[in-house]
């Protein structure tokens, strides 16, 4: 019902040559999975060997459970197949950098260039499908990243906005997917002979807008999850043609082999379901200025005074809060931004909380991200009926603002009173039993 179509096949004999069967063989193999752990926290009980090429990263057992379980809604890993890890690892961006993930749904190559920034400088995660863009932000909540900023735009719409502005780009393009195959074996069914030319003249539009932003001496990955040189090399040839100023950049990543800027990945070379990935560098220019512009609403002083109280007294590293976006109280990088007006923004920074009369109400993705001095720890299936939205007891001792924890990990708000706590936890969140 889903055997390879025969086109893909032919392509694949003029691509490997005698390494076909070996690859046709994968094609009868399990496929791979592999889990990313929040930085700080221990892998697993059933993560297996780790992912050379990615930090915190790990194989998983096919008949893993663990994107099931409460650990995962809170945050503690995110579930990613392990060469689509190469791409980020290869951009690695430092701390206090301007990253842009321009194709970014649903958020693993965001949460893993967020981790290489720990927290500094600004990650903006965009992603034109707005469905796809709710995922993204959803994503980026539950993992706790504090300084990302999700927009929903066309590629043409965000380079105005931004020439010359970032220290380092990612395009995950979106493709013709044939290294999902194995993975998903219905994918098969849409790819067509036509496909990988389709996708190379839309990846390479994208590419150009994402040259236009990217700042003298910056560097840039574009990567795939498909195999033909039409999408790949082809499409880095075409890039390179039509702007002299970028040149390939090689970068080594820990078992995998060397390369000249460009690296591609199969799955009967690495245990991996397939991936492409190249880096560029472009020559050294004048920085851009970047102007800053008014981006969130500022804050009343009593709205200040109010959300300070709070983040004060129940926070021991409280963020600052910087203003309001969208009715929301937020802390946001102190970076230059550009005029975003009409712009689609989902998310700005961590969203702290909201301003209830004269109460502050803090908000799920503040439990997520940072830790509090009020927790009270719960046992696996309290966990579950918390995230279920239901209502847990508690001793009669315990009052006000905390976070209910399983093994530590903080899984968001409840206001305890009189032997319970009241469920906080979003209701669109919220899991069935």
């Amino acid at each position: 019902m889903y055997s390879l179509p025969p086109a893909f096949i032919e392509q694949m004999q003029r691509q490997l040559g005698p390494a076909l069967p070996d690859f046709l063989h994968t094609y009868d193999l399990p496929y791979h999975r592999g889990i990313r752990m929040r930085p700080g926290l221990e892998k697993t009980e059933d993560a297996l060997e780790p992912v050379s090429w990615a930090e915190h990263a790990y194989y998983l057992p096919l008949a893993s459970q663990a994107g099931a379980l409460p650990q995962h809604e809170a945050g503690a890993y995110y579930l990613q197949e392990p060469s689509a890890m190469t791409a980020a690892a290869a951009l690695h961006p430092e701390k206090g950098e301007i990253v842009l993930d321009l194709c970014a749904a649903p958020g693993g190559k965001s949460t893993q260039l967020a981790a290489y920034m720990e927290g500094e400088g600004l990650l903006i995660c965009n992603e034109p499908v707005p469905g796809r863009a709710q995922v993204l932000s959803r994503n980026l909540e539950r993992m706790g990243i504090p300084n990302a900023l999700v927009t929903c735009a066309l590629p043409e719409q965000m380079s105005p906005r931004f020439p010359g502005y970032f220290d380092k780009i990612l395009v995950d393009a979106p493709c013709s997917g044939e290294g999902m195959f194995r993975k998903h074996p219905q994918a098969r069914l849409e790819w067509q002979p036509t496909s990988p030319e389709g996708c190379a003249e839309r990846q390479l539009h994208i590419l150009n807008h994402a040259a236009a932003m990217l700042k003298g001496g910056g560097k840039m990955v574009y990567s795939t999850c498909t195999f033909n040189d039409v999408e790949n090399e082809g499409v880095v040839q075409s890039f390179l043609h039509t702007h002299p100023e970028f040149s390939l950049l090689p970068f080594s990543l820990e078992g995998l082999p060397q390369n000249d800027g460009t690296l591609h990945l199969y799955p009967h070379e690495v245990a991996g379901e397939g991936h492409f990935v190249a880096c560029f560098v472009k020559e050294e220019t004048p920085c851009a200025k970047r102007n800053e512009t008014l981006f969130l609403q500022p804050l009343s002083r009593q709205e200040k005074a109010l959300a300070a109280a709070f983040l004060n007294d129940h926070l021991p590293c409280p963020p600052d809060a910087t203003g309001l976006f969208a009715g929301h109280v937020c802390a946001f990088p102190s970076v230059p931004l550009p005029d975003m007006k009409g712009l689609r923004i989902l998310r700005a920074g961590l969203q702290l909380g909201d301003i209830k009369g004269k109460l502050f109400q803090p908000d799920h993705a503040l439990a997520l991200a940072c830790p509090v001095y009020a927790t009270h720890p719960v046992p696996f299936e309290e966990a579950r009926l918390y995230q279920n939205g239901q209502v847990l007891p508690c001793p009669d001792s315990l009052s006000g603002w905390l976070c209910p924890t399983l093994n530590g990990l903080q899984l968001g708000w409840g206001k305890a009173s009189q032997g319970q706590i009241k469920n906080h936890y979003p209701k669109g969140l919220r899991k069935p039993l």
